[in-house]
């Protein structure tokens, strides 16, 4: 029973890449083909491949129902979370959880620094969102023509003389941060904070969320600010992970600093 369900499973990736008929279907299995055409049958049956005029088979509906309910449940800030306790329990400083919602980036978790001095921000409040780290991130994942629409809408406010000062910049910036897969708010929304920043990535290595540490540079200079990025990042891929149900998130290369 164990064989079979696996070699049904099986399948599934297969499709994904594709429809398939039967005899692609066996030799992926390497099996005979009244063996596939009983597994295949059985997926049938319960919507999970669909079998096309052709006589070849692909994913079926409920497949995709079933990935839509299981995103629906999944709550990133509870996954994310006790990361973000373990990043702070071991760097110190304050650890940020960002998303993107209807056109603000909002924080949705936060653990406060240990240190005396430190920036103010809340939870549930938006980020400012053309220079923070975690926006950059979040925008930076959006296709290129809504992430240029969406910068020709913003204003560009000055908040120290290091802020972005216009969609064209920002536009510049968003493509660093997408080609290199980290931000940065250095200074650029009050000038004695700085912020680095990860993405943390789905199933389908989409942007879903962003991590964030951030320190005043009177606690931590930038440099040794910019030394924590490894720790962030894997943090921020382990959330992805664990988001993802186990599956590495895929994602394109990106270049690491």
């Amino acid at each position: 029973m164990s064989q079979s369900v696996d070699r049904a499973l099986s399948i599934l990736p297969l499709l994904a890449e594709g429809p398939a008929d039967l005899g692609r279907v066996a030799g992926h299995l390497d099996v005979h083909k009244s063996t596939a055409l009983r597994l295949l049958r059985t997926l049938r049956d319960h919507g999970l491949v669909y079998r096309q005029d052709d006589q070849c088979y692909r994913l079926g509906a409920r497949l995709f129902a079933l990935a839509q309910g299981a995103m629906e449940q999944l709550d990133v800030r509870e996954i994310a979370h006790p990361h973000l306790v373990a990043l702070n329990d071991r760097i110190g400083h304050t650890v940020h959880l960002a998303v993107h919602e209807e056109g603000e980036v909002i924080y949705i978790d936060k653990i406060e620094s240990r240190y005396p001095v430190r920036m103010y921000s809340r939870i549930g409040r938006p980020v400012a969102i053309t220079v923070a780290a975690v926006a950059k991130l979040l925008l930076a994942d959006l296709p290129e023509a809504e992430r240029t629409a969406l910068a020709e809408k913003l204003d560009y406010p000055m908040y120290t003389p290091r802020s972005t000062p216009d969609a064209v910049t920002f536009l510049k910036e968003l493509a660093t941060v997408r080609e290199q897969g980290w931000a940065a708010d250095l200074g650029g929304h009050q000038e004695t904070i700085n912020c680095i920043g990860a993405p943390i990535r789905g199933a389908d290595g989409r942007v879903i969320a962003a991590m964030s540490v951030s320190a005043p540079a009177a606690v931590l200079p930038q440099r040794e600010l910019l030394g924590l990025l490894p720790l962030l990042r894997a943090a921020a891929e382990a959330v992805g992970l664990d988001c993802a149900g186990g599956t590495h998130p895929q994602k394109e290369e990106r270049h690491t600093p």
